[in-house]
């Protein structure tokens, strides 16, 4: 029988698994779904593939699944979806080529369970289990690796609310490699604190063909950004807890190789061989360092020689490359987590006073903006004032059923927002005052920090920043010149707005 305090515990958790469709996916369900002990409240799948079938996933056992779809954002921007769309107080990521232990549900409802709330994310236990029969090829080694490695995403639960806070995993690293690291850094970097959990997984070593320790030279241009974000001790074991690797020695083989060539060029053949044989003893020593501990068959000792050529100055190209490409970085922002809409004016064509859902029109763009914000995990609400109602000229039904007519049109809208009072009313809740916009934060659980406010007057960006908020204007021909030369950010459509705010600039 479940225990009580474990289904309390897993019903404030939501299990995210990125994916782009590895047939590892099936056998990580298939452990989900026969695994005893209570269930998590949800079961977020994100399909990272461009396109493609959709994925066959329901099964007997599963905690009740849904599925996302990115586009092919890559594995920071599944995750950031995941999360997003989930809401439970915890999130806990898994990768879609791991396999959880048969207690695991009862496991992660323990390690969460009474954890103080200065600590934001607990991480579970890797095992890579290696071949008993012959020594490991040097990808199985470095697969081994993950058992050691420190806030990896593999097995991670974090608190939603840290995950909001610093806008989730940076969308700037390509590939996984560097984000959950990077994103564990920004967490501490709050003041709030990680821990090992005693659940267990086991990450089998993916099957690759012979070049792939050459490809995955690419993760050295992440080095350099985490170095720019992090400073240089993001690899202590007090932070990150990542080794240097051989980098030092990849540029300075490198640079042997390139002297060499140079100095063959400028006809000095002594100091060019000098060049070439410490290019040939380095590229050795590598090689050797790579065969030795493995199986030593032909293929292994054919693979290690022919990529211990390439990936010195490979390592050393993506090294310069990030030098280059991350010369100004700044904080990872990310997506805001609730954007508030005005009404009339901004979603919908502003017809003064408007009682009439017939009258009620959306302006050009409106359902794609919304929809664009929708498809990557931000909420959307309506604040709007309807002074009519104290005027006396519409009633409150009458508004509510032109709300109504805008949901159907531009819904769904986890919020909406009215104000019925007049200028003269004083009340907390009128634009600019910061009521409405303080009430669907509340409402949502959302920091005002993390909302933006889109509207077409002062009003709308002044009780944005009264609230803490950001404002965005979006003028209309009725909007006065002051207000637009106040405003802090501007834009000239609510498709551009939109486009801000989805590549960060808000």
């Amino acid at each position: 029988m479940a225990n009580g305090h474990d289904v309390i515990m897993l019903a404030q958790c939501t299990v995210v698994v990125p994916t782009i469709g590895r047939p590892s996916l099936d056998v990580l369900l298939d452990a989900l779904a026969t695994a005893p002990g209570p269930r998590p409240a949800e079961l977020i799948v994100v399909d990272d593939r461009p396109d493609g079938e959709p994925l066959f996933l329901q099964r007997p056992g599963l905690p009740p699944v849904r599925v996302v779809r990115t586009g092919g954002g890559g594995p920071a921007r599944a995750r950031n979806l995941g999360w997003r769309t989930a809401r439970t107080e915890w999130i806990a990521f898994l990768d879609d080529d791991v396999v959880t232990d048969p207690d695991w549900y009862e496991r992660l409802a323990a390690d969460l369970r009474g954890l103080p709330s200065d600590v934001a994310g607990s991480q579970g236990r890797v095992r890579v289990p290696l071949p008993e029969h012959r020594r490991p090829t040097d990808w199985e080694r470095g697969t081994a690796g993950l058992a050691t490695s420190s806030w990896i995403t593999a097995d991670l639960a974090y608190r939603r609310r840290a995950l909001a806070a610093v806008g989730g995993f940076d969308e700037r690293f390509p590939r996984a490699f560097r984000e959950d690291s990077d994103l564990a850094l920004r967490i501490m970097d709050t003041g709030a604190r990680l821990v090992r959990g005693e659940r267990w997984i086991t990450h089998p070593v993916r099957p690759a063909d012979r070049w792939v320790s050459v490809r995955v030279q690419a993760g050295n241009a992440d080095d350099v950004l985490m170095r720019r974000l992090h400073g240089p001790d993001w690899r202590a074991p007090h932070r990150a807890d990542a080794p240097l690797g051989r980098r030092p020695q990849h540029t300075a083989v490198a640079a042997a190789a390139l002297a060499a060539v140079g100095l063959a060029a400028a006809r000095r053949p002594r100091a060019a061989l000098v060049a070439a044989a410490a290019w040939a003893a380095g590229t050795a020593e590598f090689a050797w360092l790579r065969i030795g501990p493995g199986p030593r068959d032909r293929a292994e000792v054919t693979t290690m020689l022919a990529t211990s050529v390439l990936i010195p100055p490979l390592a050393t190209w993506h090294w310069l490359k990030g030098i280059v490409g991350h010369r100004r970085v700044q904080r990872w922002r990310g997506l805001p987590d609730l954007v508030l809409f005005d009404r009339d004016g901004t979603l919908v064509h502003d017809f003064p006073y408007n009682g009439d859902p017939e009258w009620v029109r959306p302006v050009d763009g409106a359902k794609e903006a919304l929809d664009r914000l929708r498809a990557r995990g931000v909420r959307v609400g309506v604040v709007s004032n309807q002074s009519g109602v104290a005027r006396g000229l519409v009633t409150r039904e009458q508004v509510d059923a032109c709300m109504a007519r805008l949901d159907e049109l531009l819904g769904p809208f986890e919020t909406v927002q009215v104000c019925p009072h007049g200028p003269e009313d004083g009340c907390g809740c009128r634009k600019p005052a910061p009521g409405m916009v303080k009430a669907a934060c509340a409402e949502l659980g959302v920091q005002p920090a993390r909302c933006v406010v889109i509207g077409d007057i002062g009003a709308d960006v002044e009780a944005a920043a009264a609230a803490g908020a950001t404002g965005i204007m979006v003028p209309t021909p009725v909007t006065r010149s002051a207000e637009v030369d106040a405003a802090p950010h501007v834009a000239a459509t609510l498709t551009g707005a939109v486009d801000d705010v989805l590549a960060g600039a808000w």
